[in-house]
């Protein structure tokens, strides 16, 4: 069996994933930067509404309601959260898990067609709870990628990773 390195699988990917056919409006932070620049699209503008609203402190979650679809959908942890009154719901308790929660929208790019938009980030804060673990008050920090579908002007549909395991270890909850 041939050997398969990191630098081919990268080469693959890029050639897959970001070619010039697929990408409009990268808005990417510079290297060591910690914010993306300013939306270029009108999906990302949603997006950098969203993140900045809903996940940072003061929470407002009415910007749910502004920037998604009424049937919007979230799709966390092979969950199907369906509709905004759910997503406001889900997005109260997650961020009630993370005292002083703070999103950073890292980079966005969204697809040629406007229809999807990538965006990468970090959370940062305070465990108050979160994954079931005891609220201790432990540094929280976690990357993730959010791909969000853009339909009618609104977010339609969001598929959410996130690198729990990573944070877990960071607690000492199990080693790899």
């Amino acid at each position: 069996m041939k050997h398969i390195n990191q630098v081919s699988i990268r080469r693959a990917f890029r050639a897959l994933v970001f070619t010039p056919a697929a990408l409009v409006g990268l808005s990417s932070a510079p290297a060591g930067a910690e914010e993306a620049g300013p939306p270029k699209t009108a999906g990302e503008r949603l997006v950098a509404e969203l993140w900045k609203n809903v996940y940072n402190v003061p929470q407002d979650l009415s910007a749910i309601d502004r920037v998604c679809a009424e049937d919007v959908i979230l799709t966390s942890a092979g969950t199907d959260i369906k509709g905004r009154e759910a997503f406001k719901k889900w997005a109260a308790t997650f961020s009630s898990r993370i005292k002083d929660i703070k999103l950073v929208n890292n980079e966005m790019f969204t697809s040629a067609d406007g229809t999807r938009v990538v965006s990468r980030w970090t959370v940062t804060g305070r465990n108050a709870g979160m994954f079931g673990t005891p609220a201790d008050g432990k540094q929280v920090k976690f990357t993730g990628i959010a791909v969000w579908e853009v339909r009618d002007g609104k977010l339609a549909h969001n598929w959410v990773e996130r690198s729990a395991w990573e944070l877990m270890q960071s607690w000492g909850y199990g080693k790899m």
